[in-house]
């Protein structure tokens, strides 16, 4: 591997694993987010290497039981009765407690949101993943984040890695969010720069194109709506930015 190309992000493959894990507590941890933590043996063996990984989270249904599926050589064998609906979200795993956080983004008419609000310690989730990362340097000397409230649980993981390092490479983090009270949700990372944008498309192109970005040694992350993020990202798809070293990731989209 050259020296350009072992500075990429590497992506690792999982094994897939369905886990059934139990609700150990709930807090409102923000104006905006509710986090959920998991535990239980079935937490055994998890990993999760890139900031941005996402797992596959099945929401059960009133009166219906979920059996998780099992993992065969041949596939996914799922079992009798109904699927319930699924959403990904990024896992927040804590190590030394052994414990599977979830921050949920709460919103009127979401199925996550609704079941975020109603869970008690005991309850049941099923989740699976996730199948593979995509691990990022942490040291590229200049770093842009962009997102809106979906992706506020995966920069927040970012951020904290970043924190942690000895030398704190230059950051630039741009986030859209409808009500100035979500900001809250990453208050204790203030010495990062952060700015904080409506959700107003044109305003961030416009912040997008002020960005003075090196000529190397830099990493682009921009995740949000699919068609925000396609014409967001399409500023960094000429010759002069290295593909490899820009992400654009839809987490959701509007119908």
């Amino acid at each position: 591997m050259n020296d350009k190309a072992s500075r990429y992000p590497q992506r690792v493959r999982n094994e897939l694993r369905f886990r059934e894990l139990t609700v150990l507590r709930t807090e409102r941890i923000s104006a905006g987010f509710q986090r959920i933590v998991l535990g239980g043996e079935a937490l055994e063996g998890f990993s999760s290497r890139g900031f941005d990984d996402h797992i596959k989270v099945f929401f059960p249904q009133p009166g219906c039981r979920f059996t998780p599926p099992i993992v065969t050589d041949e596939g996914i064998v799922w079992g009798d009765g109904m699927r319930p609906p699924s959403r990904d979200y990024t896992p927040l795993y804590d190590a030394e407690r052994h414990e599977l956080a979830l921050d949920f983004f709460i919103h009127d008419g979401g199925v996550a949101s609704a079941w975020a609000m109603q869970a008690r310690e005991g309850d049941l989730l099923t989740v699976a993943g996730p199948r593979g990362s995509l691990v990022v340097p942490e040291d590229y000397a200049y770093q842009v984040y962009v997102c809106d409230e979906s992706g506020m649980p995966a920069l927040r993981r970012r951020l904290e890695g970043l924190s942690r390092l000895s030398v704190r490479p230059a950051v630039t983090a741009l986030v859209s969010v409808e009500n100035p009270a979500y900001q809250d949700y990453l208050a204790h990372l203030a010495t990062f720069d952060i700015e904080w944008l409506g959700h107003d498309e044109p305003a961030m192109a416009a912040r997008l194109a002020r960005l003075q970005v090196p000529a190397e040694d830099y990493f682009i992350w921009i995740t949000g709506e699919g068609k925000v993020v396609k014409n967001l990202s399409s500023r960094f798809e000429s010759e002069a930015f290295d593909s490899q070293l820009v992400r654009a990731a839809a987490y959701w989209h509007n119908k």
